[in-house]
C-alpha cells in the first residue's frame, strides 16, 4: 500500500533513536526538533501561554505605560499634586495619590520595574554562576570539586537575608545594583549542587570523552557540551529565580533594607501603604496585587516550561 500524500508528523512522545536496529524514517515523515517539539507541549498548557502573555503585558505596561500616562495626564513618579493629597481614583489620578500628593500609578508603575529588573537580573546571574561553579566542580573533581562544595555549604549555612540586611544598609549610596548582586550571591547554591551531580554522570557519556580526545579543552568542553545539556534545568531554575528575587527583594525593601530613597520598587510602595491598607486601601492595593500577579505569573509559567521541557512529564501532553 502506498503512503499518503501528505507527509506524516512525528508525535512529540515518540523519541528517535540512532540505533542500528531501527528504521530511519522515510523522506515523507517531518522531524521534529526539539525546540519545536518544546513549543508545542508549551502551547498546549493554557496555564503557562496564558501566563507568559501575563509576563509581557506587565513588561509593556510597566515600561511603555508611564510614558503614555505621562502624555495623557502629565504626572510622573517625582510629581506632586499639591491639590490632591489621599484621593482616591479618578480620571486625573489612576491609582489616587498619596499624602504628599505623590501619583500612585506613576510610582506603582516605577515600582514594577525596578521589581522586574532585580528579579531578572538576579536570574541570569544566580543562574549562570550556579552552572559554571556547579559544571567545572563536576567535571574537574579531585581539590577543585572540594574546595567549590566547600565554599557552596558554607554559603547555605549563613543567613543570608541578616547578611543582604547588613550589607546593604553599608552600601546603600552605590544604588540598586549592588542589592542585586547581594541577592545573586545568595541564591545559586543549591543548583550549583543539581548542576555539579548531572555533570558527573555527564563527564563519562561518549560526546564529552570524545571532545576530549578531539583535543578540546576543559573550558571548552563546559561551555561548548556539558552546560548547554543541562539548558533545560537552567532555564527552569531561572523562571523559579525571578519570582524568589522579586520577592526577596520586595522583602528586604519592606524592612528597609532593599531599595533606598528617592527610588522605588514594589516593596517600598508595600510598606509605605501598609498603614494606611484599610483606611486608604489604594495605597497598598495597586502594588500588593502586582507583586502577586508578577510572582503568580512567573511560576506558572515556570511549572508550565518545567513540563514542556520533560518528555517523561504527564502533564506535559500527549500525542493527543
Amino acid at each position: 500500500m502506498s503512503l499518503p500524500a501528505d507527509p506524516l508528523v512525528i508525535a512529540d512522545d515518540v523519541a528517535l533513536s540512532d540505533s542500528p536496529g531501527q528504521t530511519p524514517p522515510g523522506p515523507d515523515v517531518v522531524v521534529r526538533g526539539r525546540r519545536q517539539l518544546v513549543f508545542r507541549r508549551l502551547r498546549r498548557r493554557k496555564g503557562a501561554m496564558a501566563a507568559l502573555v501575563l509576563i509581557v503585558l506587565l513588561w509593556v505596561i510597566a515600561f511603555v505605560g508611564p510614558h503614555i500616562y505621562e502624555a495623557i495626564t502629565g504626572w510622573t513618579y517625582a510629581n506632586q499634586d499639591f491639590r490632591a493629597f489621599l484621593k482616591p481614583p479618578s480620571a486625573e489620578h489612576w491609582f489616587g495619590t498619596t499624602q504628599i500628593g505623590s501619583d500612585v500609578f506613576a510610582q506603582t508603575m516605577r515600582g514594577l520595574q525596578k521589581s522586574l529588573l532585580i528579579g531578572l537580573l538576579v536570574a541570569l546571574i544566580s543562574t549562570g554562576l550556579a552552572a559554571i561553579v556547579g559544571a567545572f566542580a563536576g567535571y574537574l573533581g579531585g581539590w577543585t570539586d572540594k574546595v567549590l562544595m566547600w565554599i557552596v555549604d558554607l554559603l547555605l549555612v549563613i543567613p543570608s537575608f541578616l547578611i543582604i540586611a547588613i550589607l546593604g544598609r553599608e552600601f546603600r549610596d552605590a544604588g540598586w545594583l549592588v542589592l542585586v548582586f547581594l541577592i545573586a550571591g545568595f541564591g545559586w547554591m543549591i543548583t550549583a549542587r543539581i548542576i555539579r551531580g548531572m555533570t558527573l554522570s555527564l563527564r563519562e557519556r561518549e560526546f564529552v570523552l570524545a571532545a576530549r580526545y578531539s583535543g578540546v579543552g576543559t573550558v571548552g568542553i563546559v561551555f561548548r557540551h556539558l552546560i548547554p545539556n543541562m539548558s533545560s534545568l537552567l532555564i527552569i531554575d531561572a523562571t523559579i529565580a525571578v519570582a524568589t528575587a522579586i520577592i526577596a527583594e520586595s522583602g528586604l525593601s519592606y524592612f528597609g533594607f532593599g531599595v533606598q530613597p528617592p527610588d522605588i520598587s514594589l516593596g517600598t510602595l508595600i510598606a509605605e501603604g501598609t498603614r494606611s491598607a484599610f483606611t486608604f486601601p489604594w495605597l497598598f492595593m495597586f502594588a500588593g496585587g502586582l507583586l502577586v500577579l508578577t510572582t503568580l505569573a512567573v511560576s506558572v509559567f515556570g511549572d508550565g516550561l518545567r513540563d514542556a521541557l520533560d518528555p517523561n512529564s504527564q502533564r506535559a501532553g500527549g500525542s493527543k
